[in-house]
């Protein structure tokens, strides 16, 4: 470009003439850079009923999944439940691997163990990547076979341009996907296991003496969203698929390599709002994709959706777990966190009493029956618990839970901006026999990133101290 300029620039040019061809050649290169950056964003909007794709941009690109990885995670999961293979109550035990995962996570010690259904929230609401993990190591035996499970149903669902290598979505070159598998995806979810499916609409969940909020921050902002998920790292960008009902039209939405997490939710609201109203009012079952008539549309993929006994490799083997502690590199990204600059140490967890989670409507009597293990007690207990890991803000403490968590609200809603990443939660303490809730906001990947927040707070007459937990 350089020597191209100086050609171009002569001795004899005017300096008008110069400054011109100057600023010519600066529009090219700045727009091939702007063109660069955009072209890192992918989007889809699809018909859920009829397969029919309402908007595309760069749908089949590859991209960097991030925490979306966890919806296939959750797939399997949902689908050995269904088989009866384990239930809610299936104790998950964490390896050490799992516990050393980068934040966010929920801090379970190794050894240590959760339910299924309380691996399951920490998932879609805080997007636990030690318990995806978890999960992933006794679904397949190691995280390794379970991958490869992973990646065969793609296969079977028709997510041709996706590859896994592990349950989280942490980093790893080798792991990628598209705007238009992840719609699949998100489809299959709805579809195959709507038994399941009312977990995605979870805001919040009671852990221990915690009541850990999502960061999916569409659910009860835009009517009609029901989930799904989001995602973050520093190489994918903001990520999200949502879906929407709204009457008899049904929708999902993806929107991959947003620059904030305030704008990716904009641009998924934009999207919602304008292709939500084109959506068919008819159709339904298992169709992806259809066309008809004379009318031939552009297809999601142009395949009928497998039934959910698709078939998935069952070639666990019986593994050792490996307790090696492989450290992820916290410092490239904190899933579903803008601030990840150091990675938070993994705090020492604490036995609580038996603990009855709030769990969500998703299913009748009669589904819970038919998917249930016999259990002998009604409530399963919790073996440990922890609060997040990291650094985290405090703005309040109250001795009603339902006091601290509407301070949470009322903090969120007057600063929006400085909050858009982090996750509201209360936590339980005992002060001369009377029991108080803090309030507070995790997912900070830094002090210095927990005293900004802080900072901009105090300027809103928001009172606030940053305290590692």
């Amino acid at each position: 470009m350089r020597k191209a300029l100086l050609g171009i620039v002569s001795k004899s040019t005017s300096p008008l003439k110069t400054m011109m061809i100057v600023a010519l050649a600066m529009t090219f290169v700045f727009g091939d850079v702007a063109s660069s950056l955009a072209a890192r964003q992918a989007a889809i909007v699809v018909d859920a009923k009829t397969g029919k794709v309402l908007y595309s941009a760069d749908a089949n690109g590859r991209r960097y999944p991030a925490s979306l990885t966890k919806m296939m995670t959750l797939y399997l999961t949902f689908e050995a439940m269904a088989k009866g293979k384990i239930s809610r109550n299936t104790p998950v035990v964490f390896s050490a691997k799992a516990s050393a995962e980068a934040p966010t996570k929920l801090g379970v010690k190794p050894g240590g163990s959760v339910t299924v259904e309380t691996a399951i929230l920490s998932i879609v609401t805080k997007s636990a990547n030690d318990s995806a993990t978890a999960l992933g190591e006794m679904l397949g035996g190691n995280e390794t076979t379970f991958a490869r499970m992973m990646t065969a149903k793609a296969r079977a669902l028709g997510m041709n341009g996706t590859v896994f290598r592990n349950a989280n979505g942490l980093p790893d070159p080798g792991q990628f996907t598209t705007a238009r598998d992840m719609a699949t995806l998100g489809i299959a979810l709805r579809e195959h296991f709507p038994q399941y499916y009312g977990y995605f609409s979870q805001r919040s969940f009671l852990y221990g003496r915690q009541r850990i909020n999502g960061h999916n921050r569409l659910l009860g902002r835009i009517k009609g969203v029901d989930g799904i998920k989001t995602g973050y790292t520093r190489a994918s960008g903001f990520n999200l698929v949502s879906s929407v009902s709204d009457g008899n039209r049904r929708i999902v939405g993806v929107v991959m390599g947003g620059t904030s997490g305030g704008s990716r939710d904009n641009q998924m609201a934009n999207l919602i709002n304008t292709y939500l109203p084109r959506a068919s009012t008819r159709g339904g079952g298992d169709l992806v994709a259809k066309a008809g008539g004379n009318n031939p549309i552009t297809a999601l993929a142009k395949v009928l959706l497998p039934k959910h006994d698709a078939p998935t490799p069952d070639d666990r083997p019986v593994i050792a777990q490996d307790d090696a502690i492989v450290a992820e590199d916290a410092t490239v990204a904190e899933d579903d966190t803008a601030q990840a600059e150091e990675a938070a140490p993994v705090v020492k967890t604490r036995k609580v009493k038996t603990v009855i989670v709030s769990a969500p409507q998703v299913a009748t009597a009669q589904v819970v029956a038919a998917y249930a293990e016999p259990t002998p007690a009604a409530v399963d207990p919790v073996n440990t618990a922890s609060v997040p890991s990291g650094w985290a803000i405090q703005v309040a403490s109250s001795p009603k839970q339902s006091e601290a968590q509407a301070f949470l609200d009322k903090t969120t809603k007057q600063a929006p901006k400085v909050l858009a990443d982090a996750s509201g939660f209360t936590v339980a303490f005992d002060k001369d026999g009377v029991t108080y809730y803090r309030a507070r906001f995790g997912g900070f990947g830094s002090k210095t990133a927990a005293w900004k927040a802080c900072t901009a707070l105090k300027k809103k007459n928001i009172e606030c101290y940053a305290v590692q937990q």
